[in-house]
């Protein structure tokens, strides 16, 4: 739709951040040293970040560009660790109770995506070794950091200075039983759902991490059914993005515990 929506001048910019704190919705952030608009259905288009500009590079002008929506910039503030404005807020949760309070449809046995199907995995684990199990110590948790819901981290988070970054998607955890020894270890680790979740958002939050940040190495580990290539494009697209060369690995996990790469 053609609407008015924030334009920068990257060229005026001088990376005084001025306007990045003076924007609500935390529409804008610094990537590479320049303020940058991460996605048109952040911006409202209402301007409160123009006085801010002490070299006149931001501008309102109109153009195609998505509605803004407010759903997603209560996400995006929760993920900088930014105040929540009541108004949107309080918006928010009137519009998620109205959502949740339609009666949802069945589920069919199977259709869609192939890692929707219902299997039933074979307990592998012999009784010796579950009495074994029993007898040990518990294995200490490698979690370094929280939250760890992609979501729910702020890339100006402490712990991700340095950081060797593990991005993984829910159900890996599940389904590979040393999770933690194998792939947790030494590393902060993220985690997140690229079938149910926005991985464009995804996408916008990895490329502000990456630019702005220190990362040091990315490890991505996925299921093996296809609707978890998302979290795999998603930082890929964020690593090229960034122009950062940033060591990357990946590891596929099977519905079946195995490790397939």
């Amino acid at each position: 739709m053609l609407r008015k929506i924030v334009h920068i001048h990257e060229d005026l910019c001088n990376g005084c951040e001025l306007c990045v704190q003076a924007c609500h919705e935390g529409a804008i952030q610094m990537v590479n040293g320049k303020a940058k608009l991460l996605h048109d259905r952040y911006c409202d288009g209402l301007g409160d970040c123009l006085p801010a500009c002490p070299t006149n590079a931001i501008e309102i002008i109109e153009r195609e560009a998505v509605d803004y929506d407010e759903s997603a910039v209560v996400e995006l503030l929760t993920s900088l660790g930014r105040e929540i404005p009541e108004a949107m807020l309080e918006n928010h949760n009137k519009h998620q109770a109205q959502s949740t309070s339609h009666a949802q449809p069945a589920a069919p046995s199977f259709g869609g995506c192939p890692g929707m199907q219902a299997k039933k995995l074979a307990n592998t684990t012999s009784d010796n070794s579950a009495t074994h199990a029993t007898d040990t110590k518990q294995r200490p948790s490698e979690l370094r950091q929280w939250p760890i819901q992609i979501k729910l981290i702020n890339p100006a988070a402490d712990y991700l200075v340095n950081a060797h970054l593990l991005v993984a998607a829910d159900c890996v955890a599940f389904a590979y039983g040393d999770f933690h020894k194998d792939f947790m270890k030494d590393k902060v680790t993220m985690i997140g759902c690229p079938k149910l979740d926005d991985n464009q958002f995804y996408t916008e939050k990895f490329t502000h991490m990456f630019s702005t940040g220190s990362i040091q190495s990315v490890t991505v580990v996925r299921m093996e059914v296809p609707c978890c290539g998302g979290i795999v494009g998603a930082v890929q697209q964020a690593l090229q993005q960034s122009g950062k060369n940033i060591p990357y690995h990946e590891a596929i996990i099977s519905v079946d515990g195995q490790l397939r790469r």
